[in-house]
């Protein structure tokens, strides 16, 4: 029997490859015979990118810059020299991830500590930008990477707006374009296809997990509406808004007034470089998984994105998940494993989640015919 194990991570708890690795450790307990092949998985969340880095065993290349409110922090970026690319997690340094609750403040977050990765893989001979969109602490239309890059933006009265600053937005009058433009290009991955603006646009979606809320959700939008005017002019490209640019605050939305964007659904980009239909075509069960399967996940989640990939090819799934076993069943999936609820408010979360794992699968495979007649 060939089993494929590739969950995506179970946010906030449990990482893509190590909940890949678990999984493995309880069915070799049960399963002497079974050939497995680990492929975790990502689909433009946090972490793609230095997931897809490693499964394709590129060059990591550590990067010292700032984090989403100007704090020294370590991040990386993947290189492939060979095809003059570069892998780029947003999430690495202007994400959410290590931000205390007080300091989620998307009037003051900023994308600059992104834009220095990536100079640094331009640095490296790079002209081709992957860019994981998942995970951003971040509004400010890639303002933040434009900076980076030498973009000025400048107040009514042409002084340079300082980057985390209170309200960065809302006082930008101008932007002046650096003399030298760098030739590169950008593939953005994502898991969402919402706008910027609008209802379902990034800021009443996304900006209260981000710390906008109530009226700042307004005025957030409307100084937005006026910076969008502002690229438009400036950048010579017509820009609209489109699905995808309300991903990481409209990074995507930004780098298009400028450089040559390509918006990718995270998992189908995730697949083809991983080769995921082969590994499908190889297995006898495919098990994913992820942290809360519901009906968003139909909306470009890896594991869902996964299950079409194998009810194409006519091979049994599995969904690993917290919650989502109806949702699951609806979907397609031949079994569902359904998670108990966690206590986020205590210590070593991750460590019950893992141990949650482990007891859920061993009491489906004790309880199940699953590999009995296979």
């Amino acid at each position: 029997m060939n089993i494929l194990i590739a969950p995506n991570a179970f946010k906030g708890t449990i990482s893509a490859d190590r909940a890949a690795a678990l999984i493995k450790e309880t069915l070799d307990e049960h399963f002497h015979q079974a050939n497995f092949q680990l492929c975790p998985i990502a689909d433009g969340g946090d972490g793609t990118c230095f997931l897809l880095g490693k499964q394709l065993k590129l060059n990591e290349i550590p990067v010292i810059g700032l984090n989403a409110i100007g704090n020294i922090k370590q991040g990386s970026i993947f290189l492939n020299k060979s095809h003059k690319e570069a892998l780029v997690d947003v999430s690495t340094l202007s994400g959410l991830d290590g931000l205390e609750a007080y300091e989620v403040n998307a009037k003051v977050t900023s994308s600059y500590g992104t834009g220095l990765l990536v100079l640094e893989a331009i640095r490296q001979g790079v002209d081709h930008i992957i860019l994981g969109l998942g995970g951003s602490a971040t509004v400010d239309m890639g303002t933040g990477i434009l900076r980076a890059f030498g973009y000025l933006f400048l107040d009514a009265q042409g002084r340079e707006i300082p980057m985390f600053s209170p309200g960065f937005l809302s006082k930008v009058a101008y932007i002046q374009r650096p003399p030298k433009r760098h030739s590169i290009r950008f593939t953005c991955l994502c898991d969402v296809d919402n706008t910027f603006f609008g209802n379902q646009g990034a800021v009443p979606v996304f900006g209260p997990q981000k710390g906008l809320k109530g009226d700042d959700q307004q005025a957030h939008e409307q100084a937005a509406e006026r910076v969008f005017e502002l690229m438009n002019a400036k950048g010579n490209r017509a820009l609209k808004d489109q699905p995808g640019f309300g991903a990481a605050g409209g990074i995507a939305l930004g780098l298009s007034a400028f450089f040559p964007v390509e918006i990718k659904q995270g998992a189908h980009y995730f697949f083809e470089q991983v080769g995921m239909e082969q590994k499908v075509r190889w297995a006898d069960w495919v098990i994913t998984g992820e942290g809360k399967f519901d009906h968003q996940s139909s909306s470009g989640k890896g594991s869902y994105e996964l299950l079409q990939l194998a009810i194409k090819q006519g091979k049994k799934s599995i969904l690993i998940t917290s919650g989502g076993e109806k949702e699951g069943i609806k979907s397609g999936f031949d079994e569902v494993i359904n998670l108990p609820g966690l206590n986020f408010s205590k210590r070593n979360v991750g460590k019950a989640a893992e141990k949650q794992l482990k007891s859920s699968l061993k009491e489906f495979l004790s309880n199940s015919d699953f590999g009995k007649k296979d």
